[in-house]
């Protein structure tokens, strides 16, 4: 097996055949996130989360993440259950239930269909959520072929109204007093599932899909936070009332209190679509001329703002041409030559419907009481000397 360190020569090779969102990598910078100016030294801020611990070795630093497209083995991973060891001599995926012709398909089977590829972000609904935990996300080139097809082929009756998708890692559950082995589930509305750029997804950055990022396949489902995106994939199952697992309806369920006309409404939803998001990861200088990078992801993005301790909001410039509609967009914005002592750094995304990332005081996010879809602006502490 091909290493899963994805070169930038491989990368630009690749480009060709993508079908999704490739059509932008036309130069070899393209494939790097953070354009790094001569002499730059890293200016770190105050308030740097400590280190993860062995477990979560894989989130990203953002101060060393120097590439648009995270390396395979650089690329967050989290489980719920068991790591389960899957053949692929004896893997199968099955689509069943409400459907008018069941379907058994091999890897073989999957690797003959149409190819497709999409550049996609992928983070972690908690990520942020907890100040250890802010390194939960990653790009990746992600290829297989297309799901809605599959699905047209093995035909929803009429009733079918949620997609279930079952991953091979299993577990005990408890309810009600009734212990049950179950595997990882989550489902999709019909209409959710049908979408043209969801695959059925057995490469990741051009090679086959590391373990711990779900071989031989996962889903991938574009713009949905990674809980949505089912690993080590094993079963499609077409159903005519909603699902309600563990994964849906027990846990990753955000809970909000809104008010009402005076009154407290308490809201239980299910975690799915990303939230727009941005993040000023790090400050360099060179000499005295310092610059804030960061990214912005989770819905499409129209522009950047950065504001300086408390000051007026300012745009930032992306630093690629980068037209992958569910990657994350990198931007900066040049300091200039700031005055000694401690200063407050802050982002905020704005997508293409005029959507704006809403301020931690905002009632969206003080009335939430879970810490998944954190997306409110983090403020960043610096000392300039």
């Amino acid at each position: 097996m091909k290493s899963s360190q994805i070169t930038r020569r491989e990368l630009l090779m690749q480009a060709s055949t993508g079908l999704v969102g490739w059509a932008l990598l036309k130069s070899p910078l393209l494939s790097y996130a953070f354009p790094r100016r001569t002499g730059e030294v890293l200016v770190p801020f105050l308030d740097q989360p400590p280190r993860p611990p062995a477990s979560q070795a894989n989130l990203l630093d953002w101060n060393y993440l120097d590439s648009w497209i995270t390396p395979n083995d650089k690329f967050f991973r989290v489980s719920h259950y068991n790591m389960p060891e899957v053949s692929v001599a004896d893997w199968k995926l099955e689509i069943v239930g409400m459907v008018e012709s069941p379907l058994t398909l091999t890897l073989s089977d999957i690797k003959e269909r149409q190819r497709q590829s999409v550049i996609s972000t992928l983070e972690c609904a908690g990520n942020h959520g907890f100040p250890t935990f802010t390194g939960a996300i990653g790009t990746a080139r992600w290829s297989g072929t297309a799901l809605a097809p599959i699905l047209k082929e093995a035909g929803i009756l009429e009733g079918g109204i949620e997609v279930v998708f079952f991953g091979s890692d299993e577990g005990e559950e408890e309810v009600r007093k009734i212990k049950m082995l179950q595997n990882f589930a989550r489902s999709l509305s019909v209409a959710d599932a049908m979408r043209p750029e969801n695959l059925l997804c057995y490469e990741m950055n051009g090679v086959p899909l590391p373990k711990g990022n779900g071989f031989p396949v996962r889903l991938i489902i574009p713009g949905w936070y990674g809980i949505a995106n089912v690993k080590w994939l094993k079963r499609i199952e077409v159903r005519d009332t909603r699902y309600m697992g563990r994964f849906m309806a027990r846990d990753y369920v955000t809970i909000r209190e809104e008010n009402r006309d005076g009154k407290s409404v308490w809201m239980e939803t299910s975690v799915g679509q990303a939230q727009i998001k941005s993040l000023a990861a790090k400050v360099t200088r060179v000499g005295e001329k310092y610059r804030i990078y960061g990214a912005a992801w989770g819905r499409p993005i129209k522009l950047v703002e950065v504001r300086l301790d408390n000051g007026p909001w300012l745009k930032a410039t992306f630093d690629l041409t980068q037209e992958a509609e569910h990657a994350w967009k990198i931007w900066h914005y040049d300091w200039g030559n700031p005055s000694a002592g401690e200063h407050t750094v802050v982002s905020r995304a704005v997508d293409v419907h005029g959507n704006i990332q809403p301020r931690m005081d905002d009632p969206a996010i003080t009335g939430k009481r879970t810490y998944w879809e954190s997306n409110g602006q983090v403020v960043r502490r610096i000392q300039i000397n």
